[in-house]
């Protein structure tokens, strides 16, 4: 669907600059847009390697090992059919970690790592576990401590106040993880 929306509003937005005689100012707009764009993409990608090399360097030490041990009981509850000593339970729980410490471009191949295990483990390979449900709700309305991604966006576009959105962002993501929680584990139970 977005595939239909965006270049439409394109498409329209460079009709009615035709129509009205700023043919100027799009070629001027375009140019700055994509300098602005090429600019934000080396500032991520910057972002995204860093944390993505501390995510590596921090699982081959015991730091993951104590921040699993963390997330013991919290696993259990969400995810009852994955046992501690199966990897996909380590993946799960690293990813986690990316998302509540903001990671979310580390916390990306993590999550995809994870899920492809959960797949594996899956038995009716054409639909979702449970587990796997709630392992995408879970991503979707992910808890942030530290949302490095927005504050770093917001330093990119020269905001006064970058980290001023942590306790809106912690607020909202502590409701939405609540709520998304709830609801699928009802779900879950319903369908049983």
């Amino acid at each position: 669907m977005l595939n239909i929306i965006w270049p439409l509003f394109i498409i329209i937005s460079f009709i009615y600059g035709i129509c009205t005689g700023r043919v100027n100012e799009i070629n001027t707009s375009i140019f700055d847009s994509t300098e602005s764009a090429v600019n934000l993409s080396i500032t991520f990608l910057g972002t995204i390697c860093l944390w993505n090399g501390v995510m590596e360097i921090a699982s081959k030490t015991s730091l993951i090992e104590k921040l699993t041990r963390i997330l013991r009981r919290p696993m259990k509850f969400l995810f009852p059919d994955i046992s501690e000593k199966e990897s996909v339970h380590k993946e799960i729980s690293m990813n986690m970690i990316a998302n509540i410490l903001g990671l979310g471009n580390a916390a990306t191949p993590l999550g995809l790592k994870a899920m492809n295990s959960l797949q594996e483990k899956n038995t009716k390979k054409d639909t979702l576990s449970n587990s796997m449900i709630m392992f995408i709700v879970i991503n979707t309305a992910s808890l942030q401590l530290i949302p490095t991604t927005v504050i770093a966006l917001r330093t990119s576009i020269n905001s006064k106040e970058p980290s001023e959105v942590i306790i809106p962002i912690w607020i909202t993501s502590i409701v939405a993880l609540t709520t998304v929680i709830i609801i699928t584990k009802m779900l879950i139970k319903l369908g049983k």
